[in-house]
């Protein structure tokens, strides 16, 4: 059985995308590790800091939660057309640890949101970015208007649920 990690890029303690995270890992694997990205905050990344702390313990505990798993699962919330803060954070401090901080791994994205984009810019840049930081795409979705397709833990549009499932099956 493969080790799959899941969380959403969001600190929101109701994270639309932790929710969406959480229903792609039981349709992947029944087993597995949910972050919570509120329990990795540290400070902004800078070099200065950097030079003068070094890496924080939590930045390589993610880290090695990622090299510890065989699929990664990130549904990306989008602030502003891109990630958020709380990720791009813990991103920048794994980087430090190694550019290739998906090390390998296959990797889920997705994401959401409440519009009709369901975030389709930030998975854009995430997709995009992948080959300079080591990951396998196996699969990439967007889930429009989360509120109106998206309901107790599971995508409640037939069409889109369907559709979703079988091209997730395909990929993995």
């Amino acid at each position: 059985m493969k080790k799959v990690l899941t969380f959403g890029a969001s600190n929101s303690k109701t994270s639309i995308n932790q929710q969406f995270s959480i229903y792609t890992a039981n349709l992947v694997n029944s087993d597995y590790e949910l972050i919570d990205l509120n329990n990795y905050e540290l400070p902004i990344y800078s070099e200065d800091r950097e030079k003068k702390n070094g890496i924080p313990d939590k930045a390589k505990d993610f880290f090695n939660k990622i090299g510890n798993s065989d699929i990664i699962i990130i549904s990306f919330a989008e602030h502003n057309g891109t990630f958020t803060a709380a990720y791009k954070n813990i991103f920048d401090w794994m980087s430090r640890i190694e550019q290739g901080v998906f090390q390998g791994k296959d990797v889920i994205f997705l994401s959401t949101s409440i519009g009709e984009m369901g975030g389709s810019n930030v998975l854009s840049q995430a997709i995009n970015s992948l080959p300079f930081f080591n990951g396998n795409l196996l699969f990439s979705y967007s889930l429009p208007s989360y509120y109106e397709n998206f309901e107790k833990g599971k995508i409640s549009n037939d069409k889109i649920r369907k559709d979703f499932e079988k091209k997730l099956k395909e990929s993995i």
